[in-house]
């Protein structure tokens, strides 16, 4: 595996250095000098994270007003080291409070000193996990006035999750009412063309879940996918129940749930971390069930005046309904005056963004409200160049939706002392990049 990190620096937005860490001997105590003249003073930082410069590569990132540059001089894994980064800065700001300025940083030199000793070894990272520094790094961090209330401490015994294979979780919580909540959010990514053809269409979806469960509970959470579904009718020896069921694409799960487990039986069985966390992601392509159909006209009628009429069917049911929906239709520029005509929500010309702005509060299901407007423009004497049209842009909630069609067939929870618990889920459907062309 290719090293993370030769050397960390720490810096402010002057290019000063308030604390570094030298992992291995491959590149000079001085490398800092030359990413402030080669990057800071060329004022090049937002142009790409990455630089070479005399052999060595940089990797920066910008948190609050301090820099963090990551030195390597041989073959490093880029995606590890920004990584670590991200958690690494999760770290400090769980001891600090919510905190991660130049002010926690010089207020906590030796507590950050312990933690990049612990964090990364040789070059190589190591355990990043809060809940487990914690058990044995026990200094708490200068916090600042309007940082979080600490958290509660946890338990002393650090064996279990320093060496054993459920890490992410420590032993002994307790809860007077074990809950689980489960959210599926999904964002449905639309590119239609003028002729009503999808050119384009993808839903990325991820699962959310808050844990609050004494002990240590084994989940497993059934979807109506189509390999598990054929899977548990294959160990059970029993016809697949009919019912729509979906195929999964490019699924990342969080590191709590059992690999081997899913390869041989195709059932997603974890134990949680405590609180909130990301179950796992995943991708659709065929089959998405689109919420909203838009049929725009627009008509050009000379070089003064435009008339425009759009519809927008909702295709969910009609006991549903979706929040906050704004469609975006775009103008010219030399837009003049516009008057609407809305058989529901509120219209409006926004010259900021050129666009005529439609929005609906609460849109719905099985319903057709249509807009008409007339746009006047301003009359120039220069030749009238082309206008390009660009797509009419939608933003949408529908809860209680996926356009996947996504199922959550249920969710046990078994832990050894028998306690009942209450599960909660909950579907929400929004819109990614929502597109029509007219």
């Amino acid at each position: 595996m290719p090293v993370a990190a030769s050397a960390i620096y720490f810096l402010n937005l002057r290019g000063d250095v308030l604390i570094n860490r030298l992992y291995r001997d491959d590149v000079g105590g001085n490398m800092v000098d030359a990413f402030r003249m080669h990057i800071m003073q060329t004022k090049e930082l937002g142009t790409c994270p990455v630089r070479q410069i005399g052999g060595c590569s940089f990797f920066y990132m910008r948190i609050s007003n301090v820099y963090i540059v990551i030195v390597v001089s041989s073959n490093a894994n880029v995606a590890c080291a920004f990584k670590f980064v991200v958690e690494a800065v999760a770290l400090f700001k769980s001891y600090f409070g919510g905190a991660f300025d130049e002010d926690a940083i010089r207020n906590n030199f030796v507590l950050i000193y312990e933690l990049l000793d612990e964090i990364m070894d040789f070059g190589y990272p190591q355990n990043l996990s809060p809940e487990i520094l914690k058990l044995y790094i026990t200094q708490e961090g200068v916090r600042s006035p309007f940082s979080s209330k600490p958290t509660d401490k946890p338990v002393p015994n650090a064996t279990l999750q320093v060496t054993g294979a459920v890490g992410w979780r420590r032993e002994g919580l307790v809860y007077k009412k074990n809950e689980v909540f489960l959210d599926i959010v999904e964002s449905v990514n639309l590119l239609m063309s003028s002729k009503g053809s999808v050119l384009r269409c993808d839903v990325t979806g991820k699962i959310l879940m808050k844990c609050f469960l004494s002990g240590m509970p084994d989940l497993k959470l059934g979807l109506n996918d189509k390999i598990g579904l054929e899977k548990e009718s294959q160990l059970k020896s029993r016809p697949t129940k009919s019912g729509k069921t979906i195929e999964l694409d490019d699924v990342t799960f969080h590191q709590c749930v059992n690999l081997t487990r899913f390869n041989s039986e195709k059932t997603v069985s974890f134990v949680p971390p405590d609180g909130e966390f990301e179950l796992m992601k995943y991708r659709i392509t065929e089959g998405v069930n689109l919420p909203f159909r838009v049929l725009p006209t627009i008509k050009e009628l000379g070089r003064t005046r435009m008339e425009v009429n759009v519809k927008v069917k909702s295709v969910f049911g009609a006991k549903m309904f979706a929040l906050g929906v704004v469609i975006k239709i775009p103008v010219p520029k030399q837009t003049a005056k516009t008057s609407f005509q809305v058989t529901s929500g509120r219209a409006k010309y926004n010259a900021a963004i050129d666009c005529l702005v439609w929005k609906i509060r609460k849109f719905p299901g099985q319903t057709e409200p249509t807009m008409s407007a007339e746009v006047e423009l301003i009359s120039t004497m220069a030749e009238k160049k082309s206008w390009t049209r660009p797509p009419i842009q939608m933003e949408f909630q529908v809860p209680m939706f996926t356009a996947s069609g996504l199922r959550v067939r249920f969710l046990k929870v078994w832990e050894k002392s028998g306690y009942n618990t209450v599960e909660w889920v909950r579907y929400i459907t929004k819109a990614g990049s929502y597109e029509i062309r007219c």
